[in-house]
């Protein structure tokens, strides 16, 4: 993470690029910036459980608020992202019960992924909902299709079209 004022100014040039908001991961080591952000009505979204962006630094892919002292940190942490002015939070990974007394215990929105069914809304990662990543699907994606077998032939008769002269053909071109 980048200073207070670094994370102000990375954000804001987020929103003039077209972002609606900015997401942060992390409980009370950014609270900081979500409250300087919010200040200068930057829209921020929280994000607390697995956080794929800091992976490597929280431990790896796992369920996080397993154990007793991790869940109340988690709960405590929603509370302050809410408490800095965070719009709404992102759970991801975790126990459902968890999630749901977060859920319960907020007024803003929480959006689960790998949560359960207690949280006010749900997202998955588009790939994993169209089946085009299939090298690691996590417990809480599920498929609605698998698109990536379509695609991957698709990309082979395109190549194989274009080695053999067939593509593109008069139909393809302008005249």
């Amino acid at each position: 993470q980048a200073s207070v004022e670094d994370a102000v100014r990375n954000a804001g040039r987020f929103l003039q690029a077209g972002a609606a908001a900015v997401k942060l991961e992390g409980g009370a080591p950014v609270v900081d910036r979500v409250e300087a952000m919010t200040r200068f009505g930057i829209p921020v979204m929280g994000h607390l459980g697995m956080t794929p962006q800091s992976v490597n630094q929280s431990g790896g892919y796992s369920v996080k608020g397993k154990a007793q002292e991790e869940a109340e940190t988690i709960v405590s942490d929603a509370k302050a992202l809410e408490g800095a002015g965070a719009f709404a939070v992102v759970l991801e990974c975790m126990p459902t019960g968890l999630a749901k007394r977060i859920s319960e215990a907020l007024s803003i929105p929480t959006i689960g992924i790998g949560a359960g069914q207690g949280c006010d809304g749900q997202v998955l990662v588009l790939y994993d909902l169209l089946g085009l990543f299939d090298d690691f699907v996590p417990k809480f994606v599920k498929p609605y299709a698998h698109l990536k077998v379509d695609a991957l032939q698709a990309l082979r008769r395109d190549k194989e079209e274009v080695e053999c002269g067939k593509f593109p053909t008069d139909n393809e071109s302008y005249h």
